[in-house]
């Protein structure tokens, strides 16, 4: 079991001593799961902290053995403001994780893609008009925090009938830095368009690839995720959804050794690790 550097109490006291900040800090919380804060205002984008996917496929052919721990019960966040989900795979959706959330932070924003209210709102057992729904190109702003909505393709650029993407990435920009979180992506042409608009100093991106024989839809590989922040002249990628189910990630280490080779900076955190902007922005 992989161990967090972080975690329960000790990632709270963290996470709380930066509350005053004029940076921004992220912590990962595993998967494609962080937590930002920018001054007293917290994020949580694509939070998967329960063991609801482990039990429902316990008895399965696709068994979700997890490899790592737990960073933190999502009932012992400190208060979070706004919350995000890509796309509705219950690693990125997960009611075990947001209710408790949402029951704690009755004020809390729910940024989804529009295309998946009622899906969303079903899953949670909420009204539909509490989500903010976003479709790409559509930004949602609150107090210094934007977020802007650009596609993703999980396999495919899904659409609903109405035009609107089942798949989302977010461009999150706060006080002048700016985040891109792709969600669960490969890549399609015309993504570096959609990623140059935003212009950003971080990219958060997925490496545990796209093999079939998984039987889950798939992401940017290592090689890939590391083309793209190059395409786009990214500063700093961090690299995500590896090391939570033992049949779904990817070696690090070889991500490591093909930025380095590459020439693209990144930066490998630790379960309930942080970053925070001073050490991008001069």
């Amino acid at each position: 079991m992989i161990k967090a550097l972080r975690k329960n109490q000790e990632l709270i006291n963290d996470i709380l001593s930066y509350e005053n900040s004029e940076d921004v800090h992220l912590w990962w919380l595993g998967q494609s799961g962080y937590l930002i804060q920018y001054k007293k205002t917290r994020i949580l984008i694509d939070p998967y902290l329960s063991d609801s996917l482990t039990k429902k496929y316990a008895e399965t052919d696709k068994p979700h053995v997890r490899i790592s721990e737990r960073v933190i019960d999502p009932r012992d966040l400190p208060r979070i403001d706004i919350m995000s989900s890509s796309h509705n795979h219950t690693d990125h959706l997960d009611a075990e994780t947001i209710l408790p959330i949402l029951e704690a932070n009755p004020t809390c924003k729910i940024i989804i893609p529009k295309a998946n209210r009622n899906f969303v709102a079903n899953r949670l057992a909420i009204d539909p008009s509490i989500p903010v729904g976003l479709n790409a190109g559509e930004s949602w702003e609150h107090e210094g925090v934007k977020l802007t909505a650009i596609p993703a393709a999980h396999n495919a650029l899904d659409q609903d009938e109405h035009g609107n993407f089942l798949y989302l990435g977010y461009g999150i920009e706060l006080g002048g830095f700016r985040i891109y979180h792709s969600g669960d992506t490969l890549h399609y042409d015309g993504m570096e368009q959609w990623i140059e608009k935003l212009s950003p100093h971080l990219a958060l991106l997925p490496i545990n690839g796209n093999d079939p024989i998984r039987k889950v839809a798939g992401n940017l590989n290592a090689d890939e995720a590391i083309d793209l922040a190059l395409n786009c002249s990214i500063p700093l990628m961090i690299p995500c959804h590896y090391d939570l189910f033992a049949f779904n990630t990817a070696n690090v280490e070889e991500f490591m050794q093909k930025a380095a080779a590459k020439k693209q900076k990144y930066c490998v955190l630790e379960l309930g690790g942080k970053l925070s902007s001073k050490e991008l922005l001069p």
